[in-house]
């Protein structure tokens, strides 16, 4: 999977993941299927609390950015099909909540949990890899998954209203060329890499390439806010 980051580092600030989150979006599991069709009323996604905190907060809710480890097994057979503790040196991994970033059963399994929480959490095939499976991550159809969940860090994401507003000098509801020029070079000033000269003009047209969809020069609060935060 996409986007990792060392153990247990937070980002220097939800800004510092935006423009990464802006253009590259993070996947738990690098797989193109999702589920299909509707779901059963009996088919819903069951949780186990095997940890909670004395200190639950916040609580993960759709949009933010979370950190968290993982185990996946084949209820059919417990057998593991897959764990983040073996990929990109251990690293947990980040992941925007509830925008189709991981298979739906996840999106749902991990709503309302705090950091330091530990769940065992079962998906049906249809809030998973469905009547296809997915063969490339050893998951035959109709396969119903079972995931052991340890969840570390729970942050705004970047496309919430605070990362908007910042960005939004003027407070005129849409990113100009100027302002998110700006940002760049502000985040790039932060994170002290070289980076040829090239490199902002580039990574700006790209951004607008991928969220002006109106063509208007300006990202407006609707284009950028994709994962539908209410508030803009």
């Amino acid at each position: 999977a996409a986007g990792t980051v060392p153990r247990r580092r937070l980002p220097r600030s939800d800004m510092g993941r935006g423009l990464t989150l802006l253009l590259l979006p993070l996947a738990l599991l690098a797989a193109p299927a999702r589920a299909e069709g509707g779901t059963a009323a009996a088919e819903e996604v069951q949780i186990e609390v095997l940890h909670l905190p004395e200190a639950c907060s916040p609580k993960s809710k759709k949009g933010d950015l979370l950190n968290a480890h993982y185990d996946g097994f084949l209820a059919s057979d417990g057998s593991k099909f897959y764990c983040s503790r073996t990929q990109n040196e251990g690293h947990p991994k980040w992941f925007v909540l509830g925008v189709g970033q991981v298979i739906k059963g996840l999106d749902i399994a991990m709503m309302n949990m705090c950091p330091g929480e530990k769940r065992k959490v079962t998906i049906p095939p249809s809030l998973a890899y469905g009547q296809q499976g997915y063969a490339q991550g050893k998951i035959p159809p109709n396969a119903t998954l079972i995931f052991e969940i340890e969840l570390y860090a729970v942050n705004k994401g970047p496309r919430s209203v605070e990362a908007f507003n910042q960005i939004d000098k003027d407070g005129d509801k849409k990113l100009s060329e100027l302002e998110i020029s700006q940002y760049l070079k502000e985040e790039f000033a932060r994170d002290g890499k070289k980076r040829h000269p090239s490199a902002h003009d580039e990574i700006l047209a790209d951004i607008f390439k991928k969220n002006d969809h109106d063509g208007d020069g300006f990202i407006s609060a609707k284009e950028y806010n994709v994962y539908q935060h209410d508030e803009l």
